[in-house]
């Protein structure tokens, strides 16, 4: 005879939550800077990307929420020591399988055969080799920037955008100009009233109506510029100096500049270059992963990096947008090596990377600079940059960057399309 055996319902108490949720908890953690570790290098392993402190990170947030029931803490306070077979450990296990099994992560065991996330976590190897890694995939990135550009327009009270608009007319779907006689290559909206009275002035109102290839006209509306952006990033040491952190709020700022050009402006592209000794270009499938590199702020090499990104775009605009908030302070010369002074506005190295914005100008190529830092000396630099390539400076904090940047990137207007 067949037995059912029942039990008391326990219920979950973070049924609620979804895997976006959790993304959103675990936000800063998965885009930490380095701010709480000084002499982290950038060229090192990561060594926060184990299942065991994302564990504890997500277990810290729900805490920092006020997410975790008083009955789940009162046992994890009167049994600490036995927190990896307790309930909120495997609560928690659940919810980091959930992010797994909705493809916000993906999970690399320190064993093939062991596949879920709870064992992964307590692994038997030791050691970083001997720990389960995670991977935050182009999914979790994608969520990111949507939540942090949601973020930073509800600030600003704006909900909706277009695109670059210019005072130049061309052929679309969209009409907003006086129609014009059809050309070859143009889109073929045709203005049939037009087009149809043209034929009528041409030979009479009479049946049938003999159309010719002169008597067409198509709408005209506003020709809306593709653009090229490289953001240019500053990860020189000083982004998390001085007890402020100034590289997450950039990189933020970076996630949520990719979605918006990706779902609201598909012709423009957006690249990623990072300076600080010396300089290179990063997709920005890695920007959460990057952290502040080495102590210098080698602008030069940057600027030279961004332009040859730019030149393999065929775009109508091409611009550099620079966040950064420290002095020049490197260069690297002719032979390779790399001039350095700490206390920055070094002549050779600030006439230089004046010499480089020049050739930025000469290139067509705008350059926004959006500063994190004010005083005198800096402010006189930038407003130098300014000057030579006509573009513009911002001098603002990390917590009104993302209004800034964004703001500047959508209301962008082009006076002339060459």
């Amino acid at each position: 005879m067949k037995y059912i055996r029942y039990s008391k319902y326990v219920a979950d108490p973070f049924d609620g939550l979804s895997a976006e949720d959790l993304l959103h908890l675990l936000q800063d953690f998965l885009l930490a800077s380095g701010f709480n570790q000084p002499y982290y290098s950038f060229y090192q392993m990561d060594p926060e990307r184990t299942m065991e402190n994302l564990h504890r990170a997500l277990l810290e947030a729900l805490a920092r929420e006020g997410m975790v029931p008083e009955e789940l803490l009162n046992e994890l306070r009167e049994n600490a020591q036995n927190y990896p077979h307790s309930r909120l450990s495997k609560l928690v296990d659940k919810l980091l399988e959930r992010l797994s099994e909705e493809g916000y992560i993906t999970v690399e065991p320190p064993n093939p055969n062991q596949g879920e996330v709870s064992q992964l976590r307590r692994g038997g190897a030791t050691g970083p080799e001997g720990e389960a890694k995670f991977e935050i995939t182009d999914k979790a990135l994608d969520f990111l920037g949507f939540k942090t550009l949601k973020d930073l327009l509800g600030s600003l009270g704006k909900s909706s955008f277009g695109r670059h608009d210019t005072r130049e007319l061309a052929t679309g779907v969209e009409a907003d100009g006086s129609s014009r006689q059809y050309e070859f290559g143009d889109t073929l909206n045709l203005d049939v009233n037009a087009t149809l009275l043209s034929a009528i002035e041409r030979q009479g109102l009479r049946v049938p109506l003999d159309l010719d290839y002169r008597d067409l006209k198509v709408h005209q509306c506003e020709y809306q510029s593709s653009c090229a952006t490289v953001l240019l990033l500053d990860c020189s040491h000083s982004m998390i100096l001085y007890g402020e952190d100034r590289f997450t709020p950039a990189k933020k700022v970076a996630l949520a500049l990719a979605h918006l050009i990706r779902t609201q402006y598909p012709g423009d592209t957006l690249h990623l270059v990072l300076f600080h000794d010396s300089a290179e270009e990063m997709p920005l499938s890695e920007l959460a992963r990057v952290k502040v590199g080495p102590y210098y702020t080698n602008t030069r090499e940057g600027l030279r990096m961004a332009q040859r990104v730019l030149s393999r775009q065929k775009k109508d605009m091409r611009q550099i947008v620079m966040i950064t908030d420290g002095k020049p302070s490197a260069l690297t010369l002719e032979d390779g090596r790399i001039y350095k002074n700490a206390f920055g506005l070094d002549p050779l190295v600030v006439s230089e990377t004046l010499h480089e914005v020049a050739r930025c100008r000469r290139n067509g190529i705008l350059i926004n600079t959006f500063m994190l830092a004010s005083d005198y000396g800096l402010v006189s630099f930038v407003q130098k940059v300014t000057e030579i390539c006509r573009g513009k400076a911002y001098f603002t904090t990390p917590y009104t960057l993302g209004q800034y940047l964004l703001m500047d990137y959508m209301q962008k207007k082009v006076k002339h399309i060459h």
